[in-house]
């Protein structure tokens, strides 16, 4: 009966201070803005895959298996810990027993586990206590980080230590009946029996291990490992949407579409208007999710050790951005939940935390969202944060202000007029293509519509491929036709720069476009085009059965419609780069590499190529700007990687990435060695066309 006493008293403690820590964080939460949950089933098989499986952990194979180990160590283990607790408030003894064959088979588990997670986590101190590791240190932690992940990392060797030596002392200590299978430490066991103390030391390893794990629990939400309670619900949780959608405010399509039809303006009372700020400038702007992901985070710094930016010496952190959203909720969420949304500290998670230069370093490549264990999307909010910026204070670098302007006076982010949209089918090695307005005055209704995109018309170098490709089509006798002078930006560049006005207008024009020619395919040529059309334009009303250019030609080499006999590129090295919005956004990889297979080429990867792809440098409106102070920049980076293979061709299939790796082989005066080919240029040249 004392046990039991003193084990509820201490339980009741327990649970009485986590129970703080709950209503402290749910007042939080309370301060944040919602976020919908929707495709419940979906969420569940991401989250049985993310991690049941551990399947991002595992994209680091030895370390990661360690820490997949570690995790479905837990898993068992915390079955042992729940009869552990029934035990201390009953007075029982291993009360799951009766489970027969079922509860041998877990204490079993938890037992092999308990020696493997020692290990593992043995191999995690050296690692960090090493100092050698880089992703481990950065200007965002502090001494206090890294106290904090050695003390979590101690605790949890000391809980292992535990549960393996009270497995040991029970099977020590003199019993009658002995309950489960330990498999490892019954080879130790016999080193004790016979001991006087086997009992007392097999209860005070009880009491140590049990009141370590209630001790443990109430450290947790007040360090960076309360992923450990937090992970499996953060990945059911998680964005189920491609990597390369960003959300829709709803508040902007409202107001764009009172400017396009003035009439609806006056449907809804002004006093019944609720004004809320465009974007993120501080806490209480976040989403509940985003608050989630901050006390999520484990700052494991997989994020920042492949963002593209940070890698080339910029301040953008993506681990830091989260961080940051943590902190200062501790620092302003008290403030605002005493004295409520009034509550001000003059200060702002914008500016005084995130730096307008480390939000505008972001290229969106969705690096770090693709490589965080538990499905953090770092890129949504930085472009959230940057919608503030943009539509509340018109702050933005000049390159991206022009851009801007370009596409709301010209309909390119170039200063180029709409009536020079088919210059691109005259100059040398024209090529006569379809044009909508003229197709369908005919009564004839294209199958396609070929999205030719701003650089695919006006980009010099990319209208080359503009012309090869319409070759290719005209070669394979598809029914398409182009909008011409009618086609203007998709909005994609505005949008990623944080201007969500001027994409929903720009988006909303081409669906009333599409409308009058009652489109329903749309073929493109660019990735950021084929991902905005087939992600983004839906959340409008947009819905388009969207094709990029790799995916039709992959599948008409494979049914024969093209055939490449006696390719000149037979047996010539080329090594292919991944544009982020067509591998990491939308998972096409195979179709890029299939076609490079089929002009009978030898492909030579780069070291970091299909999901660990290194972004060109161009994405997040980078293209039009200058870039970040940094020790290098990113298309140099990249460039040089290319270099390294020894390939005779750089491949690519996107506009931005084409710009990028040549202006990257001008800087290394390569450009006459070595050649920059767009995939449907290999296979027209292949074509002979």
């Amino acid at each position: 009966m004392i046990k039991q006493i003193v084990f509820s008293i201490a339980l009741f403690i327990a649970f009485a201070v986590f129970l703080f820590t709950v209503k402290r964080l749910y007042s939080f939460f309370k301060l944040t803005k919602p976020a919908p949950i929707k495709h419940i089933g979906k969420r569940i098989a991401e989250m049985i895959m993310v991690s049941g499986f551990q399947t991002k952990i595992l994209r680091k194979p030895v370390i990661g298996l360690l820490h997949a180990l570690v995790f479905w160590g837990f898993m068992v283990i915390l079955i042992g810990s729940i009869e552990m607790i029934i035990d201390g408030i009953t007075g029982h003894e291993k009360i799951f027993a009766f489970l027969g064959p079922f509860y041998d088979f877990f204490m079993a588990s938890g037992d092999i586990f308990a020696y493997i997670i020692v290990i593992a986590i043995s191999v995690f101190l050296v690692r960090r206590l090493s100092g050698n590791i880089k992703r481990f240190n950065g200007p965002e932690l502090s001494h206090k980080n890294h106290f904090d992940a050695i003390i979590s990392l101690s605790l949890i060797l000391f809980l292992m230590v535990s549960l393996a030596a009270m497995n040991i002392y029970y099977l020590a200590s003199p019993q009658e009946v002995y309950h489960g299978v330990y498999p490892i430490s019954a080879l130790i066991a016999p080193l004790f029996q016979g001991m006087h103390s086997s009992y007392i030391m097999y209860e005070i390893c009880w009491w140590s291990h049990i009141l370590l794990v209630l001790i443990f629990a109430n450290i947790l939400p007040y360090s960076k490992h309360f992923h450990v309670f937090l992970s499996v619900p953060n990945t059911f949780l998680s964005r189920i949407e491609p990597l390369g959608k960003l959300t829709t405010m709803d508040s902007i399509t409202k107001e764009v579409k009172s400017m396009m039809n003035p009439e609806t303006a006056y449907a809804t009372p002004a006093e019944d208007v609720v004004i809320e700020r465009f974007g993120v400038k501080d806490i209480e702007d976040v989403t509940w999710k985003n608050y989630f992901d901050s006390l999520s985070c484990t700052q494991c710094g997989r994020c920042t050790s492949v963002c593209p930016a940070n890698i080339t010496g910029k301040k953008l952190s993506p681990r830091k951005v989260m961080m940051d959203i943590r902190s200062r909720m501790n620092e302003k969420g008290p403030g605002l939940v005493k004295n409520g949304k009034e509550f001000s500290d003059n200060k702002s998670l914008v500016r005084d935390y995130i730096s307008p230069e480390e939000l505008w370093a972001c290229t969106t490549c969705n690096a770090c969202a693709k490589e965080c264990p538990i499905n953090i999307s770092q890129p949504t909010l930085i472009v959230d944060m940057r919608r503030y910026l943009v539509m509340e204070e018109s702050s933005a670098p000049s390159g991206i202000n022009a851009i801007f302007n370009n596409i709301q006076n010209n309909g390119a982010p170039w200063q180029f007029s709409p009536q020079d949209r088919l210059i691109w089918t005259q100059e040398k090695g024209g090529v006569e293509v379809p044009v909508m307005a003229n197709v369908f005055a005919q009564g004839k209704k294209p199958e396609y519509l070929f999205w030719v995109g701003c650089a695919g018309a006006f980009d010099d170098r990319y209208k080359k491929v503009s012309r090869a490709f319409a070759k290719i089509l005209n070669a394979l006798n598809i029914d398409y036709a182009v909008l011409g002078t009618e086609e203007t930006c998709t909005g994609d560049p505005a949008r990623r720069a944080g201007n969500e006005m001027l994409f929903q207008m720009q988006a909303l024009m081409n669906i009333e476009t599409f409308k009058i020619y009652e489109v329903k395919k749309i073929i493109t040529i660019c990735p950021h085009c084929f991902n905005t059309f087939k992600n983004e334009y839906p959340d409008l009303g947009g819905n388009y059965e969207v094709v990029h250019y790799t995916t039709l030609l992959k599948e008409a080499i494979e049914t024969g419609k093209i055939k490449l006999n006696d390719s000149p590129f037979t047996g010539k090295k080329i090594t292919y780069h991944d544009p982020c919005y067509l591998g990491r956004a939308n998972n096409d990889y195979k179709n890029p590499r299939n076609i490079i297979h089929s002009v009978n080429a030898e492909l030579v990867e780069m070291e970091r190529n299909k999901s660990f792809a290194l972004c060109c440098g161009a994405g997040g409106g980078q293209m039009f700007k200058e870039a970040e102070k940094g020790n290098k920049e990113i298309f140099i980076e990249r460039t040089e990687e290319a270099l390294e293979t020894k390939a005779e061709i750089i491949a690519s299939a996107c506009p931005f990435c084409m710009v990028m790796l040549t202006d990257g082989l001008k800087y290394k005066n390569k450009e006459e060695e070595i050649y920059n080919y767009d995939l449907a240029e290999l296979i027209a040249i292949a074509m002979k066309l």
